[in-house]
C-alpha cells in the first residue's frame, strides 16, 4: 500500500528486514503468545541479533549509531504487521536513550551493549498511583547512607517487569528541597535487588508485557547505581520520554496500517450479491479516510524523530505525533472491525483484541488530555490549566 513517508534508501532496506523478521512470526503468533500469557523470546532474540534493538544506541557500545528515526521504522514496521510490541519502547528506546544520554561509561558498558542485543531488558519505574502525570510529585524517595543509597517506595503499571534484569526508578531526592517541585533522581535497580518486590496488576490489554505494582523496602544501591546527577533527574528524564512519545506514536501508527491493509484486502474479497463491497462508498471512503489520518500522523512521527536526532527541542512534535496517531489507529481499527462485520469480532481475523492495545496508546504514556494541555500551554502561550 502507497503511502506518504519517503524513506532513504538505507532505511528503506531496513524496513524491508524488519518486515521479513515480522513476517517470519506474524501476527498469529503475537496474538497466541498474548491470550497464553507467554513471551516473545524467540522474536526479541532475532531482533536483537539482528541488530534492530539498538538501532539507535551508540556504535562503541553495541548498537547501530543511526537515530530514532531508525528505531521508529522498526517499531512502526513489527506494529504494521499485527506485532505491537511495548516492550521495544520501554527498553530500548526509554531505558537505553536516557543510559545512553546520562550514564556513567560503566553503566555504559554494563547495560547498552546487553540492551542492543537483547540480552538484557530493562523497565521504566516513574508512575505511581497518587501522583499520576504529576512527575514532579512521586513519592518514592532515595536517601544517602553512606556512600549507598536506599530507596523506599512504590511503582504502579509497570510494563514487563517479570522480564526485566533491571528497573530504571525516578525518586525523590528526599535531601533536596525543591519547593512546589520536587528534585527527582534516577537509579538502575536489578530486579532481584533485597527490597523489591512486584505484584502483577490484571488488565484487559492482550499482550506479552503485563502489568505490575512494584515495591521498594528500603533497597540499597550502590553509587554506581546513580544515573546522572543527583536531584536533576527532571530534565535527565526527559532524554526517554520524547522518546517513548514518539515511538508510542510509531506502535499507533503501525496498528493504523496493519488495520488498514487487513480491512482493504477483506473488502476486495468479500461480496455480497455479486459485489465486492469494497466498490460502495460506504465502504471505500471510510478507509480512505482512515489512511489519510494514519499517513499525517506517520508524517508527524517521523518529523517528531528528525528534530530529536538532530538534537532540536522535539517536545512539542512528540506530543504532537503521539496525539495524532492514537487517534488514528483507534479510527482505523474501529473502521476495520466495522468493515469485516461480525467477523471483525472473531478471533480468526485478528482485529478486535487489538483494540486493548491501540486504546492503551490513547492514555499512555501520556493521556490524551496532558497532550492538549501541554499544546495550550507551551505552543498556544494559553495560561496553565494546573
Amino acid at each position: 500500500m502507497q503511502g506518504l513517508v519517503n524513506d532513504t534508501e538505507d532505511r528503506a532496506l531496513l524496513r524491508d528486514s524488519v518486515a521479513k523478521i515480522a513476517e517470519k512470526y506474524g501476527a498469529a503468533y503475537f496474538l497466541e503468545r498474548s491470550r497464553e500469557g507467554r513471551k516473545v523470546d524467540e522474536l526479541w532474540a532475532e531482533l536483537g541479533a539482528s541488530g534492530m534493538l539498538g538501532v539507535h544506541l551508540p556504535e562503541e557500545y553495541g548498537g547501530g549509531g543511526a537515530g530514532l528515526s531508525e528505531l521508529a521504522i522498526v517499531i512502526e514496521e513489527l506494529a504494521a504487521h499485527g506485532i505491537p510490541l511495548l516492550l521495544t519502547v520501554i527498553s530500548p528506546a526509554i531505558c537505553g536513550s536516557i543510559i545512553a544520554a546520562h550514564g556513567s561509561s560503566v553503566m555504559k558498558q554494563r547495560w547498552l551493549p546487553r540492551i542492543a542485543d537483547g540480552s538484557a531488558k530493562m523497565a521504566f519505574c516513574l508512575t505511581e498511583p497518587d501522583s499520576g502525570s504529576n512527575s514532579h510529585a512521586v513519592k518514592t524517595t532515595a536517601r544517602r547512607d553512606g556512600a549507598d543509597w536506599i530507596i523506599s517506595g512504590g511503582k504502579y503499571f509497570i510494563s514487563a517487569a517479570d522480564e526485566a534484569d533491571a528497573l530504571l526508578v525516578i525518586t525523590r531526592a528526599g535531601d533536596l528541597d525543591g519547593g512546589a517541585r520536587n528534585k527527582l533522581s534516577m537509579f538502575v535497580v536489578p530486579v532481584d535487588a533485597p527490597g523489591v518486590t512486584r505484584q502483577p496488576l490484571e488488565t484487559a490489554v492482550v499482550s506479552p508485557e503485563h502489568q505490575f505494582t512494584i515495591f521498594f523496602d528500603e533497597v540499597r544501591v550502590g553509587p554506581e547505581a546513580l544515573i546522572g546527577e543527583h536531584g536533576n533527574g527532571l530534565r535527565q528524564v526527559f532524554a526517554g520520554l520524547n522518546p517513548e512519545r514518539i515511538l508510542a506514536a510509531a506502535i499507533s501508527s503501525g496498528i493504523g496500517r496493519y488495520a488498514i491493509d487487513k480491512a482493504v484486502r477483506y473488502a476486495k474479497e468479500r461480496q455480497v450479491w455479486s459485489t465486492p463491497i469494497v466498490a460502495h462508498q460506504g465502504i471505500s471512503h471510510p478507509l480512505a479516510d482512515c489512511h489519510i489520518a494514519v499517513e499525517l500522523a506517520r508524517l508527524a512521527t517521523y518529523q517528531a524523530a528528525e528534530l530529536f536526532d538532530i538534537g532540536e527541542n522535539a517536545a512539542a512534535a512528540a506530543n504532537i505525533a503521539k496525539y495524532s496517531a492514537a487517534e488514528a489507529s483507534l479510527k482505523a481499527l474501529d473502521q476495520a472491525i466495522q468493515t469485516h462485520g461480525g467477523n471483525g469480532l472473531s478471533k480468526e481475523y485478528g482485529l478486535a483484541e487489538l483494540w486493548f492495545v491501540a486504546r492503551l496508546m490513547r492514555t499512555a504514556p501520556v493521556s490524551r488530555e496532558m497532550v492538549l494541555n501541554f499544546v495550550a500551554q507551551t505552543v498556544l502561550g494559553l495560561p496553565n490549566s494546573y
